[in-house]
């Protein structure tokens, strides 16, 4: 009997789908929106029902779906309770255990960034690697690590957030984590927003220079005018490449991967992102790291489906 399997990445906006064959090629993909009424209330029967809808929309027997594997962007604990989520405004819920009793099928569930590094590794721009790291750069700064196969969880389920490495001081308004002068404050989306603001309001002639008015700022311009060789874009590419590589070059030292992967919405600046980063990386790694791979995403959207699939397809481990 051919086995079918959902894999399934619960984002902030929407919950995405993805029906897999047991070859792990994708079949057929969906979304719905991410309803956050009532604390997160309502996530949970909409994922019920989507994987539900689709296995009676396609009259599978339920013995011939393998699995369900679900991305989380928040903290999951071995048994596949959710922490904390904060953006779905989930603490202690039990997901696997909600998911399995009212679709009587196999559930695992693990970190977001985690599963779209394996997503990347499995079936992306690490295959064929015995190690990597997956950078997501977009509202915040995530990293999914994969050692040997394995996703690297640690001890608190807190290996790869790099978001949360400390690199400024001079950073007065506290992180999302509640700390300050973290690599999310300056190297997400946001982030990198705040570097071309602060430029503007220190350099008049920058500021002249731009023509246009900060608010208009987003990182998608910032690097559309670093492109073109505009002052503003490539002072702050600059500034946001020392940043990232020096982050990198310090996490280099203790993973030592041997392709780093840079993924999320702000990974579409291609070159011109990647061009800084590796500038700095190498001057801050460890001579043995110095020439560490650095390769873009090639999964998009479709790597923590991919991803939360392989924790059934891949029989994946994870170190703690």
């Amino acid at each position: 009997m051919e086995k079918y399997y959902f894999g399934i990445d619960i984002g902030g906006s929407f919950i995405k789908f993805g029906l897999f064959d047991s070859q792990g090629s994708l079949l057929e993909k969906w979304e719905i929106q991410t309803r956050l009424e009532e604390n997160g209330a309502l996530i949970l029967p909409d994922l019920v029902n989507g994987v539900k809808g689709k296995i009676n929309e396609r009259r599978l027997n339920t013995r011939a779906v393998g699995g369900i594997g679900i991305g989380v962007p928040g903290q999951v604990d071995e048994c596949g309770n959710v922490v904390l989520a904060e953006n779905l405004g989930w603490r202690d819920v039990p997901l696997v255990q909600h998911v399995k009793e009212k679709t009587g099928l196999p559930v695992k569930a693990e970190n977001d960034a985690n599963l779209a590094a394996l997503g990347e590794y499995s079936m992306g721009s690490g295959k064929g690697c015995r190690s990597m790291m997956l950078v997501t750069l977009g509202t915040g700064v995530g990293c999914g690590i994969i050692v040997d196969g394995k996703i690297l969880t640690g001890a608190h389920q807190a290996a790869g957030e790099i978001g949360h490495i400390h690199v400024d001081d001079r950073i007065q308004e506290p992180c999302s984590c509640g700390k300050y002068g973290c690599l999310e404050q300056l190297s997400s989306a946001r982030g990198i927003v705040g570097i071309a603001r602060r430029i503007l309001q220190e350099d008049a002639d920058a500021q002249q220079a731009a023509g246009r008015n900060d608010a208009a700022l987003s990182a998608k311009r910032i690097f559309e005018a670093a492109g073109k060789g505009e002052a503003l874009g490539l002072q702050v590419t600059e500034e946001f490449g020392l940043y990232l590589g020096k982050a990198l070059a310090m996490c280099a030292c203790v993973v030592d991967p041997e392709v780093i992967v840079l993924g999320g919405g702000v990974s579409k600046a291609g070159s011109v992102l990647l061009e800084p980063i590796q500038k700095y990386y190498r001057q801050y790694a460890f001579l043995p790291c110095e020439n560490t791979e650095f390769r873009l995403a090639r999964l998009g959207n479709d790597a923590g489906i991919c991803g939360a699939a392989r924790l059934f397809l891949g029989q994946t481990c994870v170190l703690m």
